[in-house]
């Protein structure tokens, strides 16, 4: 399998996050990358891309309001005489269209919690992962599996708003920038409710997701078994999920998957599933990810990895490299 990862993404380097009712260290650290980094093999750089081919890419998945904001908020935060991250605190609570001034009031247009900062390095290290990703599709069209170390994590990002420390949708990204029948299969420990939102109803593009139940466990209001229907097919799993029911949920996926007829996957995985993950509580152990993801490549689709969570990083390059040892 051949890995792409672009040292750009080390840039976004948020400091805190709020969640549970207080600030806490932000989770996505570049130290992740480090542990992943050292686990694999060896990694290849991205081919450069051209402003206008970045840009085009970026416009088939999200708002150009959207994309405007993530390159700009922080200089504009600081600008209004803040310090630090650009965090949100007022969000609409139904959708308003409106002439908004502040960075606080655009912030909370374009966000749906307030774990998700946008940091002084955030739009370069996005930037860099998009050339990741797109340089890891292209070795997938070429006819090889490829990894995409792509950092931050994706799958949480909608058209036009971010969440779930995502901010650019790197599944998405791949899939609408494929040109081929594509199905995302997301295996982060969370439901992938921006990829869900992005691609329903997009003919020729399916998802399927194994997640913790949205009823405890974050991001609650997508992920539904309820929801599924037309391309949309969620497992949502309790607690304390091992790896017999994982990988029964698992099968069942990808005989859905391969009943769509796709010419290409993407997967979108997260090692937060592992038994020791500090904000997860599933319970799949090391050795378990090379037998899963066997299942996956057992569709016998050229196959497309991109990075979502993990965070307990003494186990996350053990977990990753294990995974893609099953191709």
């Amino acid at each position: 399998m051949r890995c792409f990862w672009h040292e750009g993404q080390r840039a976004h380097r948020p400091a805190l996050e709020f969640f549970n009712g207080a600030l806490h260290p932000a989770a996505d650290k570049p130290e992740r990358v480090d542990a992943i980094l050292a686990a694999i093999d060896r990694t290849e750089r991205p081919p450069a891309l051209a402003p206008q081919e970045l840009a085009a890419a970026l416009g088939k998945v999200h708002d150009e309001g959207y994309l405007q904001l993530l390159a700009s908020a922080h200089s504009e935060w600081l600008a209004a005489g803040r310090e630090g991250d650009a965090l949100p605190y007022a969000f609409p609570v139904h959708r308003r269209e409106r002439q908004l001034e502040r960075i606080d009031a655009r912030l909370g247009a374009y966000s749906y919690d307030t774990c998700t900062p946008i940091a002084e390095g955030t739009w370069e290290a996005l930037q860099a992962g998009a050339s990741t990703l797109l340089g890891a599709l292209g070795a997938v069209l070429g006819g090889d599996h490829g990894f995409a170390l792509t950092r931050p994590p994706g799958h949480h990002a909608g058209r036009d708003y971010m969440g779930g420390y995502s901010y650019l949708n790197w599944a998405a990204l791949a899939a609408t920038a494929s040109g081929r029948r594509t199905a995302v299969l997301d295996l982060d420990y969370h439901h992938g409710n921006g990829t869900q939102d992005i691609l329903a109803g997009r003919a020729g593009l399916c998802f399927a997701s194994l997640h913790a139940d949205p009823r405890t466990d974050y991001p609650f209001f997508w992920g539904h078994a309820e929801e599924n229907g037309g391309n949309v097919r969620n497992w949502p799993l309790p607690r304390g999920t091992m790896l017999e029911g994982y990988d029964q949920a698992l099968a069942e996926a990808c005989a859905w998957v391969g009943e769509q007829a796709p010419e290409l996957l993407v997967v979108s995985f997260g090692a937060d599933t592992w038994e020791g993950d500090p904000i997860s509580h599933f319970q799949l152990r090391t050795g378990d990810y090379r037998r899963l993801a066997g299942r996956v490549a057992g569709l016998g689709l050229p196959t497309l990895v991109v990075m979502e969570g993990g965070y307990a990083v003494e186990a996350l390059g053990a977990n990753v490299a294990g995974f893609l040892s099953g191709f």
